[in-house]
């Protein structure tokens, strides 16, 4: 029997789509930016961002899932990335900073979301709260890089 329910099969599909939006904006932000500390961690959490989206993907994949391309369950979580790659593109490294600070912390809750669901595999569950942690702990990160501009 598959332990994932529709409901978690669509939340983890979500949470891989606003990885990917998190990716491209992270991208888009080291590209418009010639700071070389915020060019760098930029670099850094898009990588980071892609990695967790190949773990996700696996991941369902694994319960005999099929990972969404998009869809209406995902169609918020892109908006709200929408709103940063525009924010990215201003070439304001301020706008950007405090930007991914709002993004990293949307993520959090949509992580902590996935979290509250009892039916998740342990695998899972175990995956979901190692990306979470490290997300939580980058915004420290992102905090001060506030004071380097």
């Amino acid at each position: 029997m598959n332990p994932y329910t529709k409901e978690v099969g669509s939340k983890l599909n979500a949470l891989l789509e606003k990885n990917y939006d998190a990716e491209k904006g992270y991208k888009k932000a080291a590209e418009n930016t010639n700071h070389t500390a915020l060019k760098n961690y930029f670099n850094r959490k898009a990588a980071e961002r892609y990695d967790f989206g190949h773990q996700l993907k696996s991941e369902i994949k694994n319960f005999g899932e099929e990972p969404d391309k998009g869809g209406s369950a995902t169609g918020s979580a892109h908006r709200a990335w929408m709103d940063v790659k525009a924010i990215f593109s201003s070439d304001n490294e301020e706008s950007m900073l405090e930007e991914a600070i709002r993004g990293e912390k949307a993520s959090v809750e949509e992580y902590e979301e996935v979290l509250n669901e009892t039916t998740l595999p342990t695998s899972t569950r175990d995956l979901v709260s190692k990306q979470k942690n490290i997300i939580s702990q980058e915004l420290n990160t992102i905090k001060g890089l506030e004071d380097i501009k």
